[in-house]
C-alpha cells in the first residue's frame, strides 16, 4: 500500500530545491538558503540512488580502460559529406573549416586538462589523455560522450566567429570511440597512421577535386583515379594542373597537432605598472610532416613526461596495431540499448540561481 503522505512529502521537498531555479524578479538567491536547498537536492539524489531501483546500474556496460594503457578519445564528423556541401565548403579544403575545428580542439584542451596532446585533419581529431589520467575513473564511455558532446557544442557556438555571413542550416554531430593503446609504441603507430590517412586523402581528394573542376564527371574522375599510386597523383597534379603537391598549405597536407606548453603569461601588473610574468601551461598549434618522429615529440618535455618517450622511428605500420585501433565493442543482437544522457555539472547551476 503507497503511503500518500510520505509521497507528498517527497514531492514537496523536490519542489523546494527546484524554487531555485524561478526566483521571482531576481536570480540573487540568499546564500545560506541557496546551501541549505542544495543539501536537499543532493539528500534527494542519495536516496534515490539508494532506491529499490539501485540494481539496474548493474546493466550498465563495465568499459574501464585499465591501467597502464594510454587512453585515446578520437572524434569523427558524422555525414559531414553532406554537412559541408549543404555549407558550401570549398573544394578540396575549407581553410576556414578547418580553423573551426582547430579552434574546437583547442576548447577541448582547456576544458579537460587530462588531455596532452590532439591530433586532427578533416572533419577528424583525436585526443591524447596522460599516462596517469583517472578521469571519470577511466570509463570509456563517459569519457568519449563527454568529449565528442562538448565539442559539437563549441564548434555550433563558435560558428558564426568564423562564418559571420553563413547560416548554420543544422547542427553537426561527431561520433566518438575510445582507442587503448598499451604502450608509447602503439600510440606512435596510432599517430603515424593517422597521419598518413590525412596525406592519402588529402592526395586524392585534391586530384579529384581538380578533375570535376576541370570538367571531368564523378564517374570519369573516380575511373582515372583508380589504382593510382603517390607518384602518379603527384604527377597528374603537377603535368595537368600545374600544381606542385609538396607547397600545398601545411594545413592541409600535415593535419594540425596541439600540445599543451608552458609559456611566460603576463597575469597582473604591479604598483609600478610593470607586467608581472608567470609560466601556464597554454595550448599551441604546430605542424610537422611526421608528428610520430622522435625528432618532434621527443622536443617537447611535455609530451615524453605525460605520455612517454618515443624510442625510434616508425616505418611500416604493424597491421596488427591497424586492427586494433579498428576494434569497436558491439553488442549482442536482440538486446535493448538505452542510451542514458546526463548534464556534466548541470547541477551547480542550483547553486548559482541560473
Amino acid at each position: 500500500m503507497i503511503n500518500s503522505v510520505g509521497v507528498v512529502r517527497k514531492e514537496a521537498e523536490n519542489c523546494n530545491c527546484l524554487q531555485v531555479f524561478f526566483v521571482s524578479g531576481s536570480f540573487k538567491v540568499d546564500s545560506v538558503e541557496a546551501k541549505k536547498k542544495e543539501e536537499n537536492f543532493r539528500e534527494t539524489l542519495r536516496d534515490m540512488a539508494n532506491s529499490k531501483y539501485e540494481y539496474v546500474k548493474s546493466f550498465e556496460l563495465e568499459d574501464e580502460v585499465m591501467l597502464p594503457n594510454l587512453m585515446v578519445v578520437r572524434i569523427d564528423g558524422r555525414d559531414f559529406s553532406r554537412f559541408s556541401q549543404v555549407h558550401e565548403f570549398e573544394k578540396p579544403n575549407d581553410e576556414t573549416a578547418l580553423n573551426l575545428m582547430n579552434s574546437c580542439s583547442a576548447a577541448v584542451l582547456e576544458e579537460f586538462p587530462d588531455i596532452i596532446f590532439a591530433y586532427g585533419y578533416s572533419d577528424e581529431y583525436s585526443f591524447v589523455f596522460k599516462k596517469t589520467s583517472r578521469f571519470y575513473q577511466r570509463r570509456a564511455s563517459k569519457i568519449l560522450s563527454l568529449v565528442a558532446s562538448f565539442f559539437a557544442a563549441v564548434y555550433v557556438t563558435k560558428w558564426k566567429e568564423f562564418f559571420p555571413q553563413r547560416k548554420l542550416l543544422y547542427a553537426p554531430s561527431f561520433s566518438s570511440k575510445v582507442v587503448s593503446c598499451a604502450s608509447a609504441e602503439v600510440l606512435q603507430a596510432y599517430l603515424a597512421w593517422r597521419q598518413q590517412d590525412c596525406h592519402a586523402n588529402n592526395q586524392y581528394d585534391t586530384c579529384f577535386w581538380m578533375l570535376v573542376k576541370s570538367g571531368k564527371s564523378v564517374s570519369e574522375t573516380q575511373e582515372i583515379l583508380k589504382d593510382t599510386q603517390k607518384q602518379q597523383k603527384n604527377e597528374l597534379l603537377f603535368q595537368k594542373f600545374g600544381i606542385n603537391y609538396k607547397t600545398l598549405p601545411e594545413l592541409f597536407r600535415q593535419g594540425s597537432c596541439l600540445f599543451k606548453k608552458k609559456v611566460e603569461e603576463t597575469v597582473k601588473h604591479d604598483e609600478n605598472g610593470n607586467p608581472v610574468k608567470r609560466l601556464r601551461r597554454k595550448a599551441v598549434f604546430v605542424h610537422s610532416e611526421n608528428i610520430a618522429g622522435r625528432s618532434f615529440w621527443n622536443e617537447q618535455p611535455s609530451l615524453y613526461n605525460d605520455l612517454g618517450h618515443f624510442t625510434k622511428d616508425i616505418g611500416k605500420i604493424e597491421p596488427d596495431f591497424i586492427r586494433s585501433f579498428q576494434f569497436e565493442n558491439k553488442l549482442l543482437p536482440l538486446t535493448w540499448v538505452v542510451v542514458r544522457i546526463d548534464g556534466c555539472h548541470f547541477h551547480s547551476g542550483c547553486s548559482r540561481g541560473v
